[in-house]
């Protein structure tokens, strides 16, 4: 396991305008409590949900205004995307247990990581899964069988000799352990060295938080962890879409590494021109940066980013050639993305997809036929026939309404850290209004 330095914001914001993509390192930590009004507003929903036992339907109403207040927030004070960055939260103990950890699902539900607290307390009334929880301290704890069933993870702030950290790191590197270091407090190259050395461990689980770090100090911190067998030292670079589909391969180095996280866009390094390469400055086939990940063996490195274009009548690319990737045209949903797009613009006579963009009651009609055809479907043939079918008409409604693939990835990707869930039971007035439309279909 890597020790991946990441951020952790005190008094700094997540986003600014020296450093649009620092928390592209795929994790961060932040205090909404600081941002005081709007913290104020979401704790207070939520200590009302709590408070509403007799009433269901008033905690419902809370729980989804907290949930939604948060999610602005985060999306747009912090211009934070939680659907691909790890987000920890640090919450006030007390705040946690007068919403009865409400507050604390809050966060989650809006798409956050883990939850970070100072007490054993709060982190009973959080009722969360252990996973998602973290124990804040200011040494190590010790760990008691009971709160291995509250907590898995674990963090300490370290202001002592880099030696002494270092020690310290080594001999809980088993442990799920957050080292919070204030860089303002050390040596730039003491950071460095912890962070070298805690990296060097085998199978440690232990990393390195750095408070409010600079792009350059986080930077060499990142690229101090990916090694190199290249003789010109270029770490190898994977580009892909937050669908995971390859785009290029291209390289990397700590200036480059450092020059993403400043502009929060795709900064390579071009062999050719000798030279930081910042993808879109001359084609216009920009990239915005969303994570940086080092794989496995830490020897490769992958950029995800969404490729976007300044030219409205093309489609965005990767490639010199003007295709997407640099693997040829596109197949699957990709393909079919790119020609519903093609379609919005230019579409040929007598284009079917033209049809179903201009009269939005055959394209409503057709959703609810094909998805009714998909749910009867009894083989896996007929399954695999009637979702394609489906697949088409959504994203053509989707094409319609300017919704992207990458959009929906994103949206999956932040439910999957919800911990409230709804029981999932199907509407009546859904299912009668489809019955209307399926009725009149028969008649036709």
């Amino acid at each position: 396991m890597n020790c991946l330095p990441y951020p952790s914001f005190v008094k700094d914001t997540p986003v600014s305008e020296q450093r649009l993509g620092l928390a592209a390192v795929g994790r961060c930590r932040i205090q909404p409590a600081s941002y005081e009004e709007t913290y104020t507003s979401i704790r207070n929903l939520t200590i009302q949900q709590a408070n509403e036992v007799d009433d269901k339907k008033l905690q419902k109403k809370y729980m989804k205004q907290s949930v939604a207040f948060t999610q602005s927030f985060l999306q747009t004070t912090l211009q934070l995307d939680v659907s691909v960055v790890d987000v920890e939260v640090v919450l006030p103990a007390e705040d946690v247990l007068r919403s009865n950890g409400c507050l604390a699902s809050c966060f989650l539900d809006a798409g956050c990581q883990t939850i970070v607290v100072d007490t054993v307390e709060a982190l009973d009334a959080a009722r969360l899964p252990s996973e998602r929880l973290m124990l804040h301290a200011e040494t190590v704890p010790i760990v008691t069988e009971e709160m291995k069933e509250l907590c898995t993870r674990y963090s300490v702030s370290v202001n002592s000799d880099v030696n002494d950290v270092m020690a310290l790191a080594e001999h809980h590197k088993d442990m799920f352990l957050s080292l919070h270091v204030d860089p303002s407090q050390w040596e730039e190259d003491d950071v460095l060295k912890l962070v070298q050395h805690i990296n060097s461990l085998k199978h440690s689980s232990v990393t390195v938080a750095l408070i409010d770090p600079t792009p350059s100090l986080l930077g060499r911190c990142y690229a101090s962890c990916i090694r190199s067998d290249r003789p010109d030292g270029l770490f190898t670079t994977v580009v892909c879409s937050r669908q995971g589909i390859a785009l290029g391969l291209v390289y990397s180095n700590t200036d480059s590494i450092i020059a993403a996280l400043e502009c929060g866009r795709g900064v390579y390094y071009s062999r050719s021109r000798q030279g930081l390469w910042r993808k879109g400055d001359t084609s216009g086939h920009f990239q915005t940066l969303h994570r940086l990940d080092i794989d496995c063996d830490g020897d490769a490195l992958r950029f995800t980013v969404t490729q976007n274009t300044s030219e409205t009548t093309k489609p965005p690319a990767f490639c010199h050639l003007e295709t997407y990737t640099c693997w040829g045209v596109s197949r699957g949903l990709r393909h079919l993305e790119e020609t519903l797009q093609e379609r919005m613009h230019s579409a040929p006579e007598g284009s079917y997809t033209k049809r179903l963009f201009e009269d939005e009651q055959l394209l409503r009609d057709k959703l609810v036929e094909e998805a009714q055809e998909l749910a009867e479907a009894d083989t896996s043939q007929h399954v695999a026939e009637e979702l394609a079918d489906v697949l088409y008409f959504a994203m053509t409604r989707a094409a319609k309404a300017g919704v992207t693939l990458d959009q929906a990835v994103e949206e999956l990707d932040r439910r999957s850290r919800k911990v409230t869930r709804r029981p999932g039971d199907s509407k009546a007035f859904r299912i009668a209004a489809g019955q209307v439309i399926l009725d009149k279909k028969e008649k036709e």
